[in-house]
This record gives C-alpha cells, sequence and structure tokens, in this order.
C-alpha cells in the first residue's frame, strides 16, 4: 500500500513503540491519531509528533467505541488500527492475584479486541484495511512468572488468527508482529531495571519493520513476524 495520505489510529502511542510507530507512519505522510488513557501524556506527544490526540481507555468499551467514531469522523475514515496498548505485570501461579490477572487481560485481551471490532466494522464496509496486532515473543513461549503478560499475548495471537480469517474476504489484511526485548520504559513500569546497550532494540526497529510491512502491494501481506536483536549480549 501507499502510506501516503492514509489515516492511521495507534493505541498506546504516546510512548515507546507505539510512539516510534506513530513517528513513522507520520514521516510516510499518513494522517495519524495517537490514543492513551492519560490526557497530558497523549496531548503532549501529539504536540511533538504533530498528530492527533484521542483520549480513551482501550479496555472500557465506551471509550473504545467513542474514540474510533471519533477518529473516523475527524480524519473522513481509517485506514490502518494498530493494537499497540499493552500492560504487563504478574506473578509466579500461586503468588498471582485476580485483580492483575485481570487487569493485564482487560488492556492487552479486551481491549484490542474492542478496538479491533470498531475498526473492522468500517473495514468490512469500505472492503480494505490493515489491524495490526503488537504481540511478543513471550506470546510464543511463556516463561516462569508470567502467567498474565504470556498468556494475554498467546490471547491475542489466537485472537489475530481468527480475525485473518474473517477479515480476509473483505480485504482486511490482519498482522501480528513479535517484538524481543526492546529498549522501552516498560520495565520501569513493573519496577525492574532493564541494562540498555548500543545492540538491543529500540522502538524504531519495529517501527521500521511494520512500515516495510505495509509497503507491500496489498495483493499480499505478512500475517505475522518476529523482531530480535542481531546480537544483544
Amino acid at each position: 500500500m501507499q502510506i501516503q495520505e492514509t489515516r492511521a489510529l495507534i493505541t498506546g502511542g504516546s510512548e515507546g513503540i507505539g510512539r516510534a510507530i506513530a513517528a513513522a507512519l507520520a514521516a510516510k505522510g499518513a494522517q495519524v491519531g495517537i490514543m492513551g488513557r492519560h490526557a497530558e501524556t497523549v496531548n503532549k506527544a501529539a504536540d511533538e509528533l504533530k498528530v492527533t490526540a484521542f483520549i480513551g481507555d482501550v479496555g472500557h468499551e465506551d471509550d473504545a467505541i467513542r474514540v474510533v467514531k471519533e477518529f473516523v469522523e475527524k480524519m473522513g475514515g481509517i485506514d490502518i488500527l494498530v493494537n499497540n496498548a499493552g500492560i504487563g505485570g504478574g506473578a509466579e501461579l500461586v503468588d498471582l492475584d485476580l485483580e492483575t490477572f485481570e487487569t493485564v487481560f482487560r488492556t492487552n485481551v479486551t481491549g484490542a479486541m474492542l478496538m479491533g471490532r470498531e475498526a473492522a466494522r468500517h473495514f468490512i464496509k469500505q472492503d480494505s484495511g490493515h489491524l495490526i496486532n503488537i504481540s511478543s515473543t513471550s506470546g510464543l513461549r511463556g516463561g516462569k512468572g508470567s502467567t498474565a503478560y504470556s498468556g494475554s499475548k498467546f490471547a491475542l495471537r489466537g485472537m489475530t488468527e481468527c480475525w485473518r480469517a474473517e477479515l480476509r474476504p473483505h480485504n482486511v489484511r490482519v498482522m501480528l508482529v513479535n517484538p524481543s526485548e526492546v529498549q522501552t520504559g516498560f520495565f520501569a513500569k513493573l519496577g525492574r531495571n532493564q541494562e540498555t546497550s548500543d545492540k538491543k532494540l529500540r522502538p524504531e526497529e519495529i517501527a521500521s519493520a511494520i512500515v516495510g510491512a505495509l509497503e507491500i502491494d496489498d495483493r499480499g501481506f505478512i500475517p505475522e513476524f518476529s523482531v530480535f536483536a542481531t546480537n544483544p549480549f
């Protein structure tokens, strides 16, 4: 597709991978909207990126419905949805509390479903669209203490496969992206340190891969891909 003048909505777009995707698509000439829960943070990022801010929580149905509606009204339609909003958290099974588990799933799974559903209704009407779910290599292989996060990413992968089967007849391309460790503020929010390195992935690498996948002619698409650092050690 030609990205120029397409209309793209990125959830969790004020920081990290989402912000890098927003910047990359805007640089290609797309009309970009970023969505997030915290008005001050989202508005600041939108001003810096010269994109449009939309305030809402993907895990709240009313917010998901409202933001997609507002985006479509403001931009005149929607061509790309990037389901990037996601949170971490969890513990080993015997210590995992229900509130944490449900909170992670509400954003990472329910939120993706709600936003995907609203965007897909427009994609079907216009017989075109691109729906990109940002997962993780944790959705390919679980690990100790990751029941909530890995479980949510495995669920997202399963939903992606269902949506792909449903939406391909409507010329909608549904892609899943599995980044390995990326240097963002993700770990800090969990109270964990992340050792920085010139060898580890940055958000820009993920954004560049997504741009490349989108720019394939619309007769084809990449259903799923992972992005690893070449040699992070």
